[in-house]
């Protein structure tokens, strides 16, 4: 006993509070990390630039100047871009998820979901506490993981086909077409979501907006690297010239050989992946062959308190393992 209190208690309150620290750094690792890398390069840009000898001409070009100065304006316009698009809002998310849904009709389904999986767990018999959990899972969380994954699901498709889009352009410029075109025989024939995207293009293209911003504005609603690069190199061409099919040929073969080079990342991932859903569902698989040879052995955890503190412990704990090998198989690319 320590103040009058058991110490296998405190031990247990002791472990809550680690495990609630732990997994707080886990959710908050990624802003921090990226907190840090936009320090370094802020030193990094204001740090004194190398003296120039002033005796060697060496004046640019105009045409290079007014290339690197677009190069410029284009990663300023794409860091802000970036910065808005990890963690847009609901409305935007929809839009990038392809639904067509007003954002009160959206509150109206998940509220309705909510109240239906409430619903479900009280007709269950479930004490009242799990009800009202599940109702603000149904309602918050399932609705918004069901635009997470369609979301997710459309960019992957739209990068799968967007260098089969690139290389109509090649071949249409090729064969002496005019890029607007060319960006209309993809708006009328090319899979979804790519066909819609230039759509819009064409779209804003025919009320007057320059080319460069039709193909920008493609990447608040697909906001993908690959989308970057062919923004970037449509800008460049329309501001500085240049040959339009050699550099969107070098622009194809580089998303495909990011494509490859995607599929090799998932495929050697696949055993490490296997390997933790493994490990993340033996536990439950061992209490359910428990409940089903012995149930009176394995309902001392969900009956006795210490039983339901243990319980309630070691989901906690299942719940930080989970996160830890979830971010350690996931590769960005």
């Amino acid at each position: 006993m320590l103040f009058g209190i058991d110490i296998s208690v405190l031990a247990m309150m002791g472990l809550v509070g680690f495990s609630i620290a732990a997994l707080l750094y886990g959710f908050l690792y990624g802003r921090i990390e990226r907190d840090a890398a936009v320090e370094r390069r802020r030193t990094l840009v204001a740090a004194p630039a190398p003296e120039v000898d002033r005796a060697k001409p060496a004046a640019p070009t105009a045409r290079r100047r007014n290339v690197q100065e677009t190069l410029k304006d284009l990663e300023i316009k794409q860091k802000h871009r970036a910065s808005k698009s990890t963690n847009p809002p609901l409305q935007l998310r929809l839009q990038q998820a392809g639904l067509s849904l007003p954002i009160g009709r959206f509150y109206l389904y998940s509220g309705l979901t909510g109240f239906v999986v409430a619903f479900l767990c009280l007709i269950a018999g479930l004490p009242l506490l799990l009800v009202l959990g599940a109702g603000f899972v149904g309602a918050v969380g399932l609705p918004r993981f069901v635009v997470n994954f369609k979301r997710k699901r459309r960019q992957a498709a739209f990068v799968d086909e967007l260098a089969n889009a690139v290389e109509v352009i090649v071949r249409g410029v090729k064969a002496g077409l005019p890029l607007n075109d060319c960006l209309r025989t993809i708006a009328a024939e090319a899979k979804e979501p790519v066909r819609s995207e230039f759509r819009a293009v064409v779209e804003a293209m025919q009320l007057g907006m320059p080319i460069d911003e039709a193909v920008g504005r493609m990447y608040e609603h697909v906001p993908l690297p690959e989308t970057s690069f062919f923004g970037i190199v449509l800008s460049i061409q329309s501001k500085a010239g240049g040959n339009l099919s050699e550099a969107l040929g070098n622009l194809a073969k580089v998303l495909r050989e990011r494509k490859k080079m995607r599929a090799k990342i998932q495929a050697m991932s696949m055993e490490a992946k296997s390997s933790a859903g493994i490990i993340g569902s033996l536990p439950f698989i061992v209490t359910i062959l428990v409940y089903i040879t012995s149930p009176d052995y394995i309902m001392v955890l969900f009956t006795a308190p210490i039983g339901q503190i243990v319980l309630g412990v070691s989901l906690l704990w299942m719940a930080v393992g989970v996160f830890i090998m979830k971010r350690m198989i996931a590769f960005d690319f």
